[in-house]
């Protein structure tokens, strides 16, 4: 049945749908089947054998290697390429020879997890997963691998072989370690989809390897066969957990591994890429793959070892496999394939089936009509976006591990710097642009230039030591110290990726490393994180991860100031150096000693004890404080556990869904954005903004009224009723799908995606709704429903992105988000209600409020998730007139007219709530005895408040899941545990 669109179905929403299809790559669409069946159809037995073949192909090698790779197109009709290390121009020149003499079109892949530049010169290379990892959103990784499909695109590539989703939780992983993402399963996997999004969005397959999980060997398997001795509830719980989030999202491909896996498989040194039960049992039928596997390398000792080449490739179709990858003897593989059929072993089905799948493939990857690659300005193509994707990991990735000195950085000039560049040839990016705005002297230890003797150079200040070994670190250890510098950054560079032999660390390196730790010394590491160990306790760490120019001059711009530390580690390195550790708040934003801003120390742990007697009386699972005064986070602390079964303790950096909260932090502000831009008069009604309103009773409202809860509004509507069975509470098929398609776009939780469609009937039901008493205080969800579309309709933006636009990014607020899910790990989410009565679940990164999850997660009134950090500076801008770390966003008459009191029936002020007016007297003050009528914030549903009292320069925010597992827990609200702690921080303020 054909659904008609709605009028506010978004453009963005129509590209998703495009996209969704363009992921397609086995759609059996009637154009793809004629063309199959064209191409199957002239294929020879042999060469339908063929077809399921990647040979290697360089374009760096002579030309017995190009004849090589022409007669095995030529004699076997191979079914693709995989193209390793060459030069774009080259390598485009014989993919247009190898296309040009290919009876059947050849598909191109090549493996280049960061990009191109993996494999061929000319070509920048982007970071290694580990360092995006270290990131914390998640789009950067989409547009990272966006860009990447276009540059496989370019150079007539239509398969990579990435992203890498092993879970890497092995330090000593010798061939996986900084291709991962790192240790934590949920972030592989978000990282990988997203990387995998991007491709796929261009029309480039991606591949999601090594199934079943290579990251916690300790053996590479292109030169042993790695053993994994995990049971398969192990498995089935990390290893295998990206790799089904991958093929939810709709990865086109899978690469198998070459690994031992007793659990799966107790065949003696059979590699899981050529077992049955780990290919077919558990990616086809317990995960429901059906897209192309394909092998890893079966050249790979991992293989070669127990398995001659034609076995080898025997075995990877028995086991379920589609493509072979490099399996070396093509002739003799055919012949052991065939017999293998001859003897029962596979079916001339099975091959004919898997033919078609790669056809199929190759149609949908725009083989159907090959064009040749143009090589006109192909190396400035290729290399357009990378400095700019590679500035914004290379700072968004950097992690302040440890910061004993919360003042020695920003550095301000005029101070004495020494930069000790360890590892380095020579004056490197990062010591040419400290010695220019510092004039800093620049040492350097354990170059690997010949120098006669330890050199000065006056003019430019640069030491070269000329013994690498412990005299010449303790000479340089001394000198340092003779000095007396007012601050000396140690660098260490160029050291290698891999784990073994430290790293390749000497003793002397890691002697001077230490030598230097005083309080005053910044120790900056460039490569894997994994090092760290060797300077566990340096008083001001900072993890860089890559050693380009880039990731240089990003860690320079942080010592400046002009840039700030967002990222997490995303392994674990030692005890005091745990995966999401990480010190990230603004520069602008600093923590402060409570007494340094007014508090006294031992009243404000009043805090402890009310938070702690909340939890232990049941009134939440944990907890966030977070108090803010004078411009500076005097407190921060986090309680409990995310949940009563006390499995994950809260941290400070949990995000939560805010409810309510929602409405002043996204819809109001946006609301006085507009209106200070002269786009919205407060004055003017719903008719005037939303024509689709003309002609209904709520036409005629204004939007003051609506601002203040007194246009007379129903003040709720379970919409969700209507979808559900009334009996089992189950939302009915007719509305609800469980996978996400083209007419089920609107996620309302795990597996539960509403009709496009059905949005209408949101609004028709707003509309048609009773109207209340005018000018009567009613509080009301669908006031702000409203407000939220207005915002849309007059900024042209959905209201997630114009509030992201104008304010999360600008000041930073990198948790502060719509759609949570999309951007960050689950575990970094709290969970809310387990569900009984609609969704049917635990709901954890989906919108709690059951209207603003039928809105696809984005509403004026509920939807928005933030840590109390990030939030805090959206207050702290609000508190300080509209202006935060110099970059003014609203006018300081903008916020003055939107928090004072504005109404002459009930406390409100313009989207936000304020103090009850005759508070003095009142037997409940609210929201706490001590405020100041100039105090404005709101409260939400889920257990959460902002408030903000100029008169005391004060932010309070309190960010509980009280929710979970049930919103029929009232002990937070009867324990008064939010005004308690409120009115515990007015008492601690020196009056």
């Amino acid at each position: 049945m054909k659904r008609k669109l709605l009028p506010v179905f978004t453009a963005v929403a129509l590209l998703f749908i495009c996209f969704a299809n363009a992921q397609d790559f086995y759609a059996k669409t009637p154009a793809a089947e004629r063309w199959v069946k064209k191409k199957f159809r002239k294929l020879s037995k042999d060469e339908r054998i063929a077809q399921l073949m990647i040979i290697r192909a360089h374009s760096n090698l002579g030309p017995e290697h190009v004849a090589e790779v022409i007669d095995l197109i030529k004699k076997y009709n191979v079914g693709g390429l995989c193209f390793f290390q060459g030069g774009p121009v080259r390598q485009a020149m014989l993919t247009n020879l190898y296309q040009s003499i290919a009876k059947t079109p050849l598909m191109i892949s090549i493996d280049g997890e960061w990009g191109l530049g993996m494999r061929l010169d000319s070509v920048i290379n982007y970071p290694r997963q580990l360092m995006m990892g270290a990131t914390a959103d998640a789009k950067l990784i989409y547009e990272f691998g966006r860009a990447v499909g276009e540059q496989c695109k370019r150079v007539g590539v239509q398969v990579n072989y990435a992203p890498d989703v092993d879970v890497n939780n092995n330090p000593m992983n010798p061939v996986i370690n900084d291709r991962s993402f790192g240790e934590d399963k949920y972030k592989v996997a978000l990282y990988g989809v997203e990387y995998m999004k991007g491709m796929q969005d261009v029309g480039v397959m991606a591949t999601a390897k090594h199934f079943p999980g290579h990251g916690d060997v300790s053996v590479d398997s292109h030169k042993d066969l790695p053993v994994i001795n995990k049971s398969r509830a192990q498995l089935d719980d990390l290893e295998l957990y990206p790799f089904r989030e991958m093929i939810k999202a709709g990865v086109g491909s899978i690469m198998t591994a070459h690994l031992s896996i007793p659990a799966i498989d107790t065949t003696t040194n059979l590699p899981s890429s050529l077992s049955y039960r780990n290919v077919t049992g558990i990616l086809r039928n317990d995960l429901g793959f059906q897209g192309i596997s394909f092998t890893d390398a079966l050249e790979m000792a991992g293989v070669t070892k127990y398995f001659p080449k034609g076995d080898a490739s025997v075995l990877s179709l028995i086991a379920g496999n589609d493509m072979l990858c490099l399996p070396g003897d093509i002739p003799g593989s055919i012949a052991k394939i065939k017999e293998a059929i001859k003897e029962g072993k596979l079916s001339w089905d099975d091959i004919n089936a898997k033919v078609k799948k790669v056809l199929l493939a190759k149609y949908h990857l725009g083989l159907n009509k090959t064009e040749p690659v143009q090589t006109d300005n192909l190396v400035t193509d290729l290399n357009t976006q990378t400095t700019r994707i590679k500035t914004l990991l290379s700072q968004n990735a950097l992690t302040l591990v440890h910061k004993q000195d919360e003042n020695i950085f920003p550095i301000a000039k005029g101070k004495r710097i020494a930069y000790v560049c360890i590892g380095a040839p020579s004056e490197n990016a990062i010591a040419a642009n400290l010695r220019t705005l510092y004039n800093a002297d620049i040492y350097l230890f354990g170059s690997k230039t010949e120098l006669g003797k330890q050199l000065m150079d006056d003019k430019n200040q640069i030491t070269t030591i000329e013994k690498s070994d412990s005299a010449g670190a303790a000479q340089l250890i001394n000198t340092i110290r003779q000095k007396n510098y007012d601050v000396v950054i140690a660098g260490l560079h160029n050291y290698s990726r891999r784990p073994a032999n430290n790293f390749g660390l000497s003793s002397a390196t890691i002697y001077l490393l230490n030598g230097l730790q005083n309080p005053q010394t910044i120790t900056l590491v460039f490569g894997n994180p994994y090092a760290l160990k060797n300077i566990a306790n340096a008083p001001n760490l900072i993890e860089c991860y890559e050693d380009d120019d880039d990731t240089q001059l990003a860690a320079a711009a942080l010592l400046q100031g002009t840039v700030q530390a967002k990222g997490t580690l995303p392994v674990t390195v030692a005890d005091n150096m745990k995966f999401g550790d990480g010190i990230v708040y603004n520069s602008y934003f600093p923590p402060a000693a409570p007494e340094t801003v007014g508090l006294q120390p031992d009243m404000i742990k009043r805090i402890d004890a009310i938070a702690n007697d909340a939890i232990e009386k049941g009134a939440a699972p944990g907890c966030v404080v977070l108090v803010a005064k004078e411009g500076k986070v005097a407190y921060n602390k986090a309680f409990g556990y995310t949940n009563f079964d006390k499995k994950e303790p809260m941290t400070t950096d949990m995000v939560f869904d805010l409810a309510s909260v929602t409405k002043v932090s996204a819809t109001t502000v946006s609301i006085m954005k507009l209106y200070e831009e002269g786009k919205i008069d407060l004055d003017k009604t719903l008719g005037d903004y939303l024509p689709w309103v003309k002609g209904s009773n709520k036409a005629p409202l204004k939007l003051t009224d609506i601002l203040l809860h007194q246009a007379g509004l129903n003040p709720f509507i379970p919409f969700y009723r209507e979808v559900i069975d009334t009996v089992t509470g189950k939302p009915l098929p007719q509305y609800f799908s469980t996978e996400k398609d083209a007419g089920h776009q609107v996620r309302v939780a795990e597996g539960l995606y509403l009709r496009n469609d059905y949005e209408d009937t949101l609004y028709k039901r707003i509309l048609t709704s009773k109207l209340t008493a005018p000018e009567h205080y009613v509080y009301s969800d669908k006031d702000f429903i409203f407000l939220g579309k207005i915002v849309e309709t007059v900024s042209g933006k959905p209201l997630n992105e114009y509030a992201r636009d104008n304010f999360y990014i600008p000041l930073r607020m990198t948790t502060t988000t719509f759609h949570p899910r999309e951007v960050m790990p689950i575990d970094k989410i709290v969970p809310t209600e387990e569900e009984k009565h609609f969704r049917q679940q635990l709901i954890r990164g989906d919108v709690h409020d059951e209207g603003s999850a039928m809105f696809g997660g984005v509403a004026g009134h509920a939807g928005l998730f933030s840590d109390a950090y990030d939030l805090a500076q959206l207050y702290q801008m609000l508190l300080n007139g509209g202006e935060l770390n110099g970059i003014r966003l609203l006018k300081k008459s903008t916020i003055d007219k939107f928090t004072a009191y504005n109404s002459n029936v009930s406390r409100r002020g313009l989207g936000f709530d304020k103090p009850e007016k005759d508070n003095d007297t009142r037997k409940e003050p609210y929201p706490s005895k001590s405020v100041s009528p100039e105090t404005f914030g709101h409260t939400g549903f889920t257990g959460t408040c902002v408030w903000v009292d100029p008169k005391y320069h004060l932010v309070y925010i309190f960010l509980s899941n009280r929710v979970t597992p049930t919103r029929n827990n009232n002990k937070l609200s009867q324990l008064n545990v939010r005004p308690n702690i409120q009115e515990a921080i007015y008492q601690s303020i020196n009056k």
